[in-house]
């Protein structure tokens, strides 16, 4: 995870964390750095988003905001092809949300009452492993 001001949009520190990702393998090995696919909100539907998971190969579900799709009907043959979205992918994404959810529940997480963003990162990360015990 990584640890932005409440004032910071979330869609900005994407690529951030899709480089910060490490998996350890089971065997020998460097760990994979590549996600299968991508399940992302309306937030994360913008063309810089898109074409960095296109360009390391990422397979993504992400639908597309409404003004998107305004902009692209609008510029008619010149506003390309709608994204492909899988809806029943897409139903997966609830699984991210109910984490969120459970860590809320851990009210320090929840309010931040930490003062430092290292000590916040510690409260998540035990929080995180508590939930997985």
């Amino acid at each position: 995870f990584v640890v932005t001001g409440g004032n910071i949009n979330d869609c900005t520190r994407f690529i951030t964390v899709m480089e910060a990702i490490r998996v350890p393998r089971l065997g020998p090995g460097r760990p994979r750095i590549r996600p299968d696919h991508v399940l992302g909100d309306k937030s994360y539907s913008s063309r810089a988003i898109r074409t960095w998971l296109r360009r390391h190969g990422i397979a993504h579900t992400i639908p597309e905001r409404a003004d998107q799709v305004r902009n692209r009907v609008r510029r008619g043959g010149h506003g390309g092809r709608p994204p492909a979205f899988d809806r029943e992918a897409y139903k997966h994404r609830n699984v991210v949300e109910r984490c969120f959810n459970r860590l809320k529940q851990w009210r320090g997480i929840a309010t931040r009452y930490n003062k430092t963003a290292q000590s916040y990162e510690a409260a998540v990360a035990l929080a995180s492993l508590l939930m997985w015990a």
